[in-house]
């Protein structure tokens, strides 16, 4: 094939052979200690590496893979292990990685073993629900491939009831808003059943979301997650987890950006080996590279979120966070308190969070975020009541309800309230070569705490150190690599707490935290109050 990319094949060559030796120095003993989508991960590798090299060497240890799985059914064809009990959408990760092993094995012994190991599952994936966005498209991935090796029109018909929901896309972004899903789940699903299925609308929203994600891509090589609404909120993820749909999108495309994007993937690495060397249009040549333009910006208004590329520094605010509207720490939601990050060359500025003693609420969380010319601005009122008494009967006895913050035997929805109230305004100004950042607080008299979160390897000066990497900025400038805080205008009353960040009591009541990492300057006063920093 003249468009064959010789080098791309032999680099996915050569880490799908490390996989396989890894994969054959291990011991059976290892195997039965694994969960099943850990077997169905060695037994594509090997499927791959006899599909490519004619190796029947591999054959043996993929048929004892596929007994341990076979051992991990229950009655109804899923397979067991992990919290997710008889879980439709967890077994199908198993099965998507099983249906390819079994194609690539079409016509040897081992491929009709998994065949009918896969035939005994399918009525169960057809007939099975999610629990997730996500899973929707990881079940509807697994049912093409099973279509694939044995057409069915029960299958056809499932698929096309999961689809008639719609891609959940919004401004290129996955309803969960997860670099990790999109990555791992939605964009590899969707591209297979476009392919199955010949949906090529389905690749709109792929395309969608990795043009969404060049944006959210920062100077060292992550994908911004503040904005998640799953585990990956606190942790940015590597490009490399979309090299394939990168590529295969920039190939169907003809996107030179999108190749630019997967040329910076595979330096990173390539994560899913057997893929990679199999995967008939990833393995194309790329269009030539075409780095995206700089400066430039992009509002991702539903999820609240800002992301500006400079020339020296790339600026990222957020102010959509779940937890304005649904006044809970919780698994699905957008909890992240970081309302900026800066990358300025080597010295990156991971993150800025607003600290407050109020009612044990935890730190400022925007729910909006309103972008003009130059500027991003936050917003966010809380309050908390102090609740007044109802008439009793002398029992003592009251409902027990939630007031938004804890629960008690208080019959809080029919008590006279007294509130109060705190509303902040945070305002990021990306004029000249710096950012300039305004707080101002008002209502109640609280103290707050600036956090400004740095990546280590600098050194801080110009700032009071506190002990354990933790320094205090009064007045004037602190430096740290190669960025500077100067405090403007601060605040007229000074703070009566020791600098700190306090989770608040979704997660003390736990015992846990949110608390950022790294090297902690902190900036504090006591509202109401106006503080303004600019950060160069």
């Amino acid at each position: 094939m003249t468009d064959f990319d010789r080098a791309f094949a032999s680099r996915a060559r050569a880490a799908l052979e490390r996989e396989v030796q890894g994969i054959r120095a291990e011991s059976g003993d290892l195997w039965r200690r694994l969960q099943h989508r850990r077997l169905a991960e060695r037994v594509h590798a090997l499927a791959a590496a006899w599909h490519l090299t004619g190796d029947s060497g591999v054959l043996a240890p993929a048929a004892r893979l596929t007994g341990l799985l076979r051992e991990r059914q229950n009655p109804g064809g899923l397979f067991r292990g992990g919290d997710n009990v008889d879980s439709p959408p967890d077994s199908a990760f198993s099965v998507n990685d099983l249906a390819d092993a079994a194609w690539l094995l079409r016509g040897t012994d081992e491929g009709g073993a998994l065949v009918q190991l896969l035939d005994g599952m399918t009525p169960a994936l057809v007939k099975g629900g999610v629990h997730t966005p996500n899973h929707r498209w990881e079940l509807s991935a697994a049912l093409a491939r099973l279509h694939r090796l044995r057409p069915q029109r029960a299958i056809a018909d499932r698929v096309e009831q999961w689809l008639a929901e719609g891609v959940d896309i919004e401004d290129g972004l996955y309803s969960e808003r997860s670099a990790n899903y999109a990555a791992a789940v939605s964009n590899p699903s969707l591209l297979v059943i476009a392919d199955v299925f010949d949906r090529p609308d389905l690749l709109d929203a792929v395309e969608a979301n990795l043009t969404a994600t060049l944006d959210l891509l920062l100077p060292d090589g992550t994908v911004e997650t503040v904005l998640s609404r799953r585990q990956d909120q606190r942790h940015p993820m590597p490009l490399k987890l979309f090299l394939l749909p990168l590529r295969t999108m920039a190939i169907l495309r003809d996107r030179g950006d999108l190749a630019w994007a997967a040329g910076i993937a595979l330096e990173q690495g390539i994560v899913a080996p057997a893929h990679a060397a199999t995967d008939p249009v990833a393995g194309r040549a790329l269009p030539t590279a075409v780095p995206p333009p700089v400066p430039r910006e992009r509002h991702f208004a539903a999820a609240g979120t800002l992301v500006a590329h400079g020339p020296a520094r790339t600026v990222v605010v957020f102010g959509g966070s779940d937890y304005a509207r649904h006044r809970r720490i919780r698994s699905g939601l957008a909890n992240s308190p970081t309302l900026l990050r800066l990358h300025a060359g080597d010295t990156v500025l991971d993150s800025v969070r607003l600290s407050r003693t109020f009612f044990g609420l935890g730190p400022f969380r925007a729910g909006s975020l309103t972008v003009t010319p130059g500027a991003a601005t936050l917003s966010e009122t809380v309050s908390a009541a102090y609740y007044q008494p109802l008439p009793g009967d002398g029992t003592g006895r009251y409902a027990l309800t939630d007031d938004g913050r804890f629960s008690a035997a208080m019959d809080f929805a029919h008590r006279p309230r007294d509130e109060v109230t705190l509303t902040t305004e945070v305002q990021v100004s990306r004029t000249g070569p710096g950012t300039d950042l305004t707080v101002d607080i008002s209502g109640a008299a609280v103290d707050w705490a600036l956090e400004l979160a740095f990546r280590p390897g600098g050194t801080m000066t110009g700032a009071r150190p506190l002990g354990g990497d933790r320094w205090h900025l009064e007045s004037g400038t602190a430096a740290y690599g190669g960025l500077s805080v100067t405090v403007v205008e601060g605040p007229r009353t000074a703070s009566e707490s020791e600098p700190g960040y306090h989770p608040g009591e979704d997660y003390e009541f736990l015992g846990g935290t949110d608390a950022a990492a790294g090297v902690l300057l902190y900036v504090t006063g006591k509202a109401p109050s106006r503080l303004r920093l600019s950060i160069v």
